[in-house]
């Protein structure tokens, strides 16, 4: 394996890209592998989708990209945006409060 100018080795850590912080369980259906990264558990889904081995630094990619791509899709589609906390009270009314 050769060095970098700074005298760092270069080379391609399979390992390291590839296996994700153990996963803690967060819910009956969630779980979460990197701070603030929380994902459906992946058995839950086997059955209809076939899981991907995301690198380590693609999945922290997407996360920190979620506020970006939810701004733009309310420029583009939205008229109005509305907190799920203020849908959730008119569902919870509607139904009775139940």
């Amino acid at each position: 394996m050769s060095d970098d100018a700074a005298g760092l080795p270069i080379g391609f850590r399979y390992d390291e890209q590839y296996t994700p912080p153990r996963p803690e369980r967060v819910s009956n259906v969630a779980i979460t592998t990197h701070p603030h990264l929380f994902e459906v558990d992946p058995r839950l889904m086997e059955r209809w989708v076939l899981q991907q081995e995301f690198p380590n630094w693609d999945s922290l990619r997407i996360m920190n990209a979620r506020g970006d791509h939810l701004e733009w899709m309310h420029r583009h589609f939205a008229s109005k945006v509305m907190a799920g906390s203020k849908l959730l009270a008119e569902v919870e009314t509607e139904d009775g409060g139940a």
